[in-house]
């Protein structure tokens, strides 16, 4: 008999149910779902490896995930949150991607591939802490505000991040100059998207308001999405970038609140096949590679972002058990160190799949002990009994 060759809607339909089953799976144990994607897609690696449709499917996922962040930001808004958060976003950036690059180095890699992993250890997972942190039901603790403040700052600095990268990686010799072309290129991107917004955007709140209930207005906000996405792409620069650029476009409209709950469904629905999509591409033909210095940044990501959480926690006014608290609860890793690990080549993809599997694991224990651990650095001292002398 020959081979049986099924229907693509028919693999298609599998794949999602297949995803539903894992994710279901994992709100039940408490494992985010970004975990489990990649892990699928290591364990089916072999049945849907090279697979352009679902790479396409992956991107529009990932695309959406970035506008949604961008339209959290009105330039106002990023503004305020850059400022009061810099020290720690400072820190956070001079910890764990200039000194993983420089640990990188010091272990043979070369600048560029120093830096994607330095991009990697550098983003924690907002998906994953923001979650975690309201099934815990710490999100009224004190230093909640102060950990989804430093995410939105790494949320910023990621797209630029990727943005350089793809720039690195795109096969020119790097040289000042080009270095300075793909800055001029970033920053042109910026400028559009701010002038877009000021001029255009800002004006169409009505218009909004008219026609977001039409089933055609979906169209619209995905397609701006994908097409300031797609002219990252054309500049050499990340999708991502731009999808972040087009959200803050839109964002300037104010109605963010009926744009996402537009937009949702649809990035929901793609999101899960990215991060499916990653663990294709993760092959173990000759093991885990570089184990000494998998060793080394997984120990260092760890001390970095207690390091960061505490001293910026210190920065932002917090006492220092809320500060040790913040820093045990900042260390997984997640969605944009997988962005980033995309773009590597076989050997370190597979370093950093590693990677992120081991952070994310181990972020998610040391954020279920940390209070545990911070009560036991920090004991509550047992107030004097005051005894009352009979006859006084």
């Amino acid at each position: 008999m020959g081979d049986v060759h099924f229907p693509v809607l028919f693999i298609a339909g599998g794949i999602f149910i297949l995803l539903f089953a894992v994710g279901f799976i994992g709100m039940k144990i408490r494992i985010p779902g970004v975990v489990l994607y990649i892990l699928l897609g290591i364990g089916l690696g072999g049945y849907f490896s090279g697979s352009h449709l679902l790479h396409l499917a992956g991107e529009v996922g990932i695309v959406l995930l970035f506008f949604m962040l961008g339209m959290e930001f009105p330039m106002r808004r990023l503004a305020g949150i850059a400022k009061k958060v810099a020290p720690a976003g400072t820190l956070d950036v001079c910890l764990n991607l200039f000194v993983t690059m420089g640990i990188c180095l010091f272990f043979g890699l070369n600048w560029i591939t120093s830096f994607l992993m330095g991009g990697v250890v550098y983003a924690t997972s907002s998906s994953i802490t923001a979650k975690i942190l309201e099934s815990s039901k710490r999100m009224a603790n004190p230093e909640s505000e102060f950990l989804l403040g430093l995410l939105i700052f790494e949320d910023l600095v990621a797209p630029i991040a990727v943005a350089v990268l793809v720039g690195l990686t795109a096969g020119t010799a790097m040289t000042g100059v080009t270095f300075g072309i793909i800055l001029a290129k970033i920053v042109g991107l910026i400028i559009g998207a701010v002038v877009i917004g000021h001029l255009i955007f800002s004006r169409l709140g009505g218009f909004v308001d008219r026609y977001r209930s039409q089933d055609i207005f979906i169209l619209l906000v995905v397609g701006i999405a994908l097409a300031y996405g797609g002219l990252a792409l054309l500049l050499n620069l990340s999708e991502v970038l731009g999808a972040f650029l087009a959200g803050i476009i839109l964002a300037e409209a104010q109605r963010t609140e009926p744009l996402e709950h537009a937009i949702l469904p649809v990035r929901d629905l793609f999101l899960p096949l990215f991060f499916f999509y990653f663990g294709t591409t993760i092959t173990f033909g000759d093991g885990v590679p570089m184990i000494p210095l998998l060793v080394v940044l997984l120990v260092w990501s760890i001390a970095g972002k207690i390091i960061t959480g505490y001293y910026g926690a210190r920065f932002y006014g917090l006492s220092k058990k809320v500060s040790v608290r913040a820093g045990l609860s900042f260390t997984q890793r997640g969605e944009f160190s997988v962005i980033i690990a995309s773009m590597a080549v076989d050997t370190i993809r597979v370093l950093s799949g590693v990677f992120i599997l081991s952070s994310a694991m181990i972020g998610i224990l040391l954020f279920e002990l940390a209070p545990r651990i911070t009560t036991a650095l920090f004991p509550k001292k047992a107030r004097p009994q005051k005894y009352k002398v009979p006859g006084t």
